[in-house]
């Protein structure tokens, strides 16, 4: 279902806020041809292909080319070569190599972990946003220490690296404003090590990584127990309050009441209303959790380094398949198989990363010092914000919604001289945000206002 609206309207002051039913769906050509450029076959042979390594546990055999995570990164190394050379050279590979040492827990000798990551840098030299996303490859059985073991690992997480070199092999024939990072990641069920490293190097480096999205577990429309068969859901996790989050701003987010207006959230939101905008039969659902109950996954780094990040995951997970030896019992089939891989509904998901990704590393970047006037008591609410560094906005969208409402309900659109503007409703009652917006309709993501005296 469309919940946003996606329509150009002058306003005045005059004008009451008022939730209409309408929904203008505005798509670019650009994205739509991407989105349909997604192959299901690439997908299935990807994913079966990085079963037919046997298993690629973290401590697994790097030397043999047939089994092993050694074997799987160098594939996924080759093929994401191939696009590197199909995009003229801009889509840069390489390897993310670092030790790691035993931890007395589920890594019990010093082993040498390798993520693979492939960059498409921005063209335009004023815009350092950066954007990343992520899949690891790494999989595992019932004994997490098992390195020898097969453990085909087909949903948890073939399909999320199987996404993440299908949107590199797409988007990297396409230039975009910002920079997007493609990275299949190693040591995830050990300790999700590959994406604390690479959360470490973007920190340590200062990239401005505006949003990280991690597909983990994204392949499977079947949930065991439940019965439940359902390909027209996901779930994007996002945290509420952040985890780097001071003193000072728990202040200021108490007197406002932003409780589910985290970067994360925001992020989550945009995922929303971008994914559904160009796919068709899918709703994404918004999960108020950073992950699953007690679970984690490779955006926590990301998040725990001050980043903002969230995870894409099925609606209905099938837990014969996850974390399981291959074997029967009474009838029942467990394992991790490719055969269990629903790949049009994986299409799909793969979709709404690549239309959230085009749409945000086209648009322009956000609205600088966004806040709220609060230096008199009224029943209206001005908001202020500056123009953006780089390209500039056509204009900016005004935000509101309800406090009870989980989307943004109303986006009203205003001119790019324009740094400030007066609304008829109470800031009392309502949720407001600012993004920029350019002439193809490409908006940035979303930032939450701060009160400004």
């Amino acid at each position: 279902m469309k919940r946003i609206v996606l329509s150009l309207v002058m306003i005045s002051c005059s004008i009451s806020i008022v939730f209409a039913q309408t929904v203008i769906i505005n798509r670019d050509p650009r994205i739509e041809n991407l989105v349909k450029a997604l192959s299901v076959d690439n997908l299935r042979f990807n994913v079966n292909q990085l079963v037919s390594f046997g298993t690629r546990h973290t401590l697994s055999d790097t030397i043999s080319n047939q089994r092993g995570i050694g074997a799987a990164r160098r594939w996924i190394f080759s093929e994401m070569s191939k696009y590197s050379i199909e995009s003229g050279g801009r889509l840069k590979v390489e390897y993310d190599s670092f030790m790691l040492e035993p931890d007395g827990k589920r890594v019990p000798k010093t082993v040498e972990l390798k993520n693979v990551v492939a960059t498409l840098p921005g063209v335009d030299p004023k815009d350092n946003r950066v954007f990343v996303v992520s899949g690891h490859f790494d999989s595992r059985a019932s004994d997490v220490n098992n390195s020898t073991i097969t453990a085909p690992g087909a949903n948890d997480d073939a399909s999320g690296t199987a996404t993440v070199m299908e949107l590199a092999r797409v988007m990297s024939k396409e230039r975009f404003s910002a920079t997007v990072i493609f990275a299949c990641v190693a040591g995830e069920e050990q300790g999700l090590y590959g994406s604390t490293h690479l959360a470490k190097i973007a920190s340590d480096k200062k990239w401005n990584v505006q949003g990280m999205i991690t597909n983990d577990i994204v392949g499977n429309s079947y949930g065991n127990e439940t019965d439940l068969k359902d390909n027209q859901k996901l779930r994007v996790f996002s945290e509420g309050v952040p985890v780097v989050e001071t003193a000072a701003l728990a202040t200021q987010r108490q007197s406002v009441g932003g409780e589910n207006d985290s970067p994360a959230r925001q992020f989550a939101r945009y995922i929303k209303e971008i994914g559904e905008r160009y796919v068709e039969n899918l709703e994404v659902k918004l999960i108020y959790r950073r992950d699953r109950y007690l679970r984690g996954g490779d955006h926590i780094p990301f998040s725990n380094a001050g980043f903002t990040a969230v995870r894409i995951t099925e609606m209905n997970e099938n837990f014969d398949r996850q974390h399981q030896d291959i074997r029967a019992e009474n009838g029942r089939a467990y394992g991790d198989l490719p055969e269990f891989v629903d790949y049009n509904y994986l299409q799909k998901v793969t979709a709404v990363n690549l239309a959230t990704l085009a749409n945000l590393a086209m648009a322009p970047q956000e609205p600088k010092n966004v806040g709220i006037l609060t230096k008199q008591l009224t029943n209206a609410t001005t908001l202020t914000w500056e123009a953006p560094e780089g390209i500039k906005p056509k204009g900016y969208y005004m935000l509101v919604r309800e406090t009870t409402s989980p989307f943004w309900e109303k986006k009203i659109f205003v001119a790019g001289s324009l740094t400030q503007f007066t609304l008829p409703v109470s800031k009392d009652n309502y949720f407001f945000a600012v993004q920029s917006v350019d002439e193809a309709g490409h908006e940035s993501l979303p930032i939450f206002p701060k009160p400004i005296k």
